[in-house]
């Protein structure tokens, strides 16, 4: 069953003022309030994209990120790290012996 996207505009502007008003007014830094107006807005964002789409073939210019854990994006960035090779960086390096003293370069 499709949403009118008139509805489902008015459900996501009231899901901003929701949000605006849980944000402004929060108690602590875990306010409970907070992630379900965050959580309420999501949703709507959804419905309307949803709406967007199938009643006029139309989409926003903006996406919900999925929420990904932070501790895995740093493993992720020591997994990277390990793949390179570091060594083959340094095979087009000529090695110089430090007892022999080099020519200079004329220009």
């Amino acid at each position: 069953m499709t949403v009118e996207p008139r509805a489902a505009l008015d459900r996501l502007v009231a899901a901003l003022e929701a949000h605006h008003h849980a944000v402004a007014t929060r108690r602590s830094d875990d306010d409970p309030a907070v992630d379900d107006a965050y959580d309420v807005l999501a949703d709507a964002y959804e419905v309307y994209e949803d709406s967007l789409a199938t009643v006029f073939g139309e989409v926003t210019p903006f996406y919900l990120a999925d929420e990904i854990d932070e501790d895995d994006d740093e493993d992720d960035e020591d997994e990277d790290l390990e793949d390179i090779d570091f060594d083959d960086d340094l095979g087009d390096v000529e090695e110089v012996e430090e007892d022999q003293p080099q020519p200079a370069q004329q220009r």
